[in-house]
C-alpha cells in the first residue's frame, strides 16, 4: 500500500506515513470505530516503511535528508522512492 500510493503521488514526491495509516484505517473502518483509528496502525506502517527502505525499494527522509534504514529512525519521517528522493534532495 505505501508504495502503490507514492506511485500514485504524482508531484507529491514524498508521503507522511500518517497519510498511509489513515487511508489503510479508513478501508478497514466500522461505523462505531472512532475517528483516531489510524493511530492503530501507525507503528505497523513505520515497520513496514523501514523494511522496504532496507530492501531498496523506498527511502525513508528525515529533516529532508535520506535516513539510513539500518540505523535508529527517531521523530518524524517522510518516504519516497528511491529515485524521487534523490532528486528532491538536490
Amino acid at each position: 500500500m505505501i508504495l502503490q500510493m507514492l506511485e500514485e503521488g504524482g508531484a507529491a514526491r514524498n508521503l507522511d506515513p500518517n497519510a498511509v495509516a489513515r487511508s489503510f484505517a479508513a478501508g478497514r473502518a466500522k461505523r462505531n470505530d472512532p475517528p483516531d483509528l489510524w493511530r492503530k496502525y501507525l507503528p505497523a506502517v513505520r515497520q513496514q516503511a523501514l523494511h522496504l527502505a532496507r530492501q531498496g525499494r523506498l527511502t525513508i527522509l528525515r529533516k529532508g535528508k535520506v535516513a539510513d534504514p539500518h540505523a535508529p529512525i527517531k521523530g518524524l519521517i517522510r518516504l519516497a522512492l528511491p529515485g524521487a528522493a534523490e532528486d528532491g534532495a538536490s
